[in-house]
C-alpha cells in the first residue's frame, strides 16, 4: 500500500477526501479494516491541509463523521452478528484473539474504552464490535463514540495542520514522522499483548 511503502504523498493526493473518508470509516468498525493506518493518515492529511491541498475544516468534518459512522456500523454488526463470529474459524481477515483482546480491554475500562480505543490500532476496529456483542446501551455507546471521534478524528488532523504551519517544508520529513506515529500508536497494543502472553505462561 502506498501510505505504508513511503509514498503517502501519492496516496493522499490520489485518494483525496473520499479515500480518507473510506479508510477512516473502514478502520473504525469494519473488522477487515484493522490493518489500515488511520493515525498516520489523519496526521499526514492535516499536514497537507496546512499546505492548502485540503480545507482543514472540511477534512475535520468528514473524518469526524467517518469515525462516528464507522463505529456505529461496527456496533450494530456486533449486536446482530457478533455471537456468530466466535463460531468462525480463524482466517486472514478474522482472528478470535483480536476480538478477545478488545473484549478484555472493554471489560477493564468500561465505557471509556470506546474513547481510549480510538488511539489503539486493532483495538480501535474491534471495540465497537465488542460493544455490540455485549449489548452496550446504544445511547451510552454513541456518547463515547462521538467523544472519541472529537479527540481522535478531529484532533489528529488539527495537530498535523498546526505542526505543518509551524515547520517550513515539513513534507520533506513526512516519512519518518509517519513511521514514528505508526510505532508509537502500536506500542500500547504490543505491550498489552506481551503482558497477556506473560500472564498465560505464568499460569
Amino acid at each position: 500500500m502506498p501510505y505504508l511503502s513511503g509514498d503517502i504523498n501519492l496516496f493522499i493526493h490520489a485518494a483525496g477526501y473520499a479515500g480518507i473518508f473510506a479508510v477512516i470509516f473502514a478502520e473504525s468498525g469494519l473488522f477487515f479494516g484493522f490493518f489500515l493506518p488511520g493515525d498516520s493518515l489523519l496526521f499526514a492529511a492535516g499536514i497537507f491541509a496546512s499546505q492548502g491541498f485540503f480545507s482543514i475544516t472540511l477534512l475535520i468534518i468528514l473524518t469526524f463523521f467517518a469515525a462516528v459512522m464507522g463505529d456505529s456500523v461496527g456496533y450494530w454488526f456486533g449486536f446482530f452478528t457478533g455471537p456468530k463470529l466466535f463460531r468462525k474459524e480463524n482466517s486472514f481477515f478474522f482472528h478470535k484473539d483480536h476480538i478477545a483482546r478488545a473484549k478484555d480491554f472493554y471489560a477493564r475500562h468500561g465505557g471509556k474504552a470506546i474513547v481510549l480505543a480510538r488511539f489503539l490500532p486493532i483495538v480501535r476496529t474491534f471495540a465497537p464490535i465488542v460493544a455490540g456483542i455485549a449489548s452496550m446501551n446504544y445511547r451510552a455507546f454513541l456518547f463515547f463514540n462521538v467523544l472519541g471521534a472529537i479527540l481522535w478524528a478531529m484532533g489528529i488532523p488539527l495537530a498535523g495542520f498546526l505542526l505543518g504551519q509551524s515547520i517550513p517544508h515539513i513534507d520533506q520529513y513526512l516519512l519518518p514522522i509517519v513511521l514514528g506515529i505508526i510505532v508509537v500508536s502500536l506500542l500500547p497494543s504490543i505491550v498489552s499483548l506481551l503482558k497477556t502472553r506473560k500472564t498465560h505462561r505464568g499460569n
